[in-house]
């Protein structure tokens, strides 16, 4: 179904560099307001500091965001990522709840998109060919004969601009990057912002925006693995997703285009249960994807109310996060293909150490009419957003 245009979610440095600095601007790009007094603790503010240079010379920003409540958020340029996310537990001890790597260096020898920003189309598009207006159009093939994430290169590898603003109740960063046309095989030149923004409400509202000059299509989402123990296996957190339907998937974990009933199945999160609950169960498509790596329907058809795409509480730290969008989608990701050759921040990432809540148009959707539509044109604006909530549960 192709929506109306605007209507759907398409609608060598210096040492002294490397100092963590308060920001003291504002871009005309970020929402008006003024820094706030750092160098108090929980205090709502933001810093920037050189995190490295990229391979090729590029130089990456970090900047970090602080709410009033303790929590703080860390953002490097090099494909957006969020390197680390911290939390209190229902104590008030705070503890980093995404995996990631050490350095630059570690995040540029290659991760499973830790933390990262993708696009130009978040999950897979099967033999990376699709059909617009009649011209097929071919990308790079990265995930066997599939295209993963924006392929070879996507957004997670691409060095984005970064502009930190600072409001009232708020800490954020806005980030820009221009795509060029025939980028890992799209076509069109696609101009894309996305803004970070931490409230002293504990939410991390991501706001993505882009437009193009040729028809195209874009599915952009965030890609952090969670661990809301901060260490160990997910199995044991407890897991709500309220979506009576999921889409199935065949070889190369493309969708067969189905809309399929949790009900009775290893996939049923409606009523919360933990993650490990069913993930041995005996089911083709949890073997297809070595435990859980599917899309839940959220809506039938995109638009732009905000709704929760899912919530996980553990149970030992407290932690509960709550993800809502505006997509129809939502991927849980149950870290199945973690094995142990990666490590950072002193730990070593294990099977299912780490979980993915990814919401997203439908996998596979320019090869699927009955899915929501991906399509890009010129003159439109593709506009999508994600909240990341965090509380704790007594």
């Amino acid at each position: 179904m192709n929506p109306t245009p605007g209507s759907r979610h398409i609608a060598p440095m210096l040492a002294a560099l490397a100092l963590a600095l308060p920001v003291a601007a504002l871009s005309n790009d970020a929402p008006s307001g003024h820094n706030k007094d750092d160098s108090m603790a929980n205090v709502t503010s933001t810093t920037q500091r050189i995190y490295g240079t990229t391979a090729s010379g590029e130089t990456v920003t970090q900047v970090t965001l602080r709410n009033a409540n303790g929590i703080e958020v860390d953002v490097i340029g090099y494909g957006g990522i969020i390197t680390r996310l911290v939390t209190p537990d229902r104590d008030g001890k705070p503890g980093d709840i995404v995996l990631g790597m050490d350095s630059l260096a570690d995040y540029e020898a290659g991760t499973p998109y830790f933390g990262a920003l993708i696009g130009r189309y978040g999950n897979r598009i099967a033999n990376g060919r699709f059909e617009i207006d009649g011209e097929v159009i071919q990308l790079d093939t990265n995930d066997g004969d599939n295209h993963l994430h924006g392929g070879v290169e996507g957004f997670d590898k691409k060095v984005w601009n970064m502009t930190p603003f600072v409001t009232e109740n708020s800490a954020g960063v806005v980030l820009k990057l221009v795509s060029p046309d025939g980028d890992q095989g799209y076509p069109g030149t696609l101009k894309t912002k996305v803004v970070y923004e931490l409230t002293d409400d504990n939410d991390l509202d991501m706001r993505f925006h882009a437009t193009t000059d040729k028809p195209t299509v874009a599915n952009l989402t965030q890609h952090s693995y969670f661990n809301l123990a901060g260490e160990g296996d997910i199995l044991e957190h407890e897991l709500e997703i309220p979506a009576d339907r999921y889409t199935p998937v065949g070889p190369g974990l493309i969708p067969t285009g189905e809309l399929a009933t949790v009900e009775g199945t290893p996939f049923d999160f409606r009523d919360a249960k933990t993650i490990g609950e069913d993930i041995g169960a005996d089911n083709a498509q949890l073997e297809l994807g070595g435990g859980y790596d599917h899309n839940y329907v959220l809506k039938v058809e995109a638009d732009d109310e905000l709704v929760l795409a899912a919530r996980v509480t553990e149970p030992t730290s407290g932690r509960v996060l709550e993800v809502l969008t505006v997509e129809p989608g939502v991927q849980f990701y149950s870290g199945n293909f973690l094995d142990g050759t990666l490590s950072g921040k002193g730990q070593t990432y294990h099977h299912r150490g780490g979980f993915c809540l990814e919401p997203q148009h439908f996998p596979d959707s320019p090869n699927q009419p009955d899915f929501p539509s991906t399509t890009l044109r010129p003159g439109e604006n593709y506009e999508t957003r994600i909240v990341y909530r965090f509380s704790t549960a007594d």
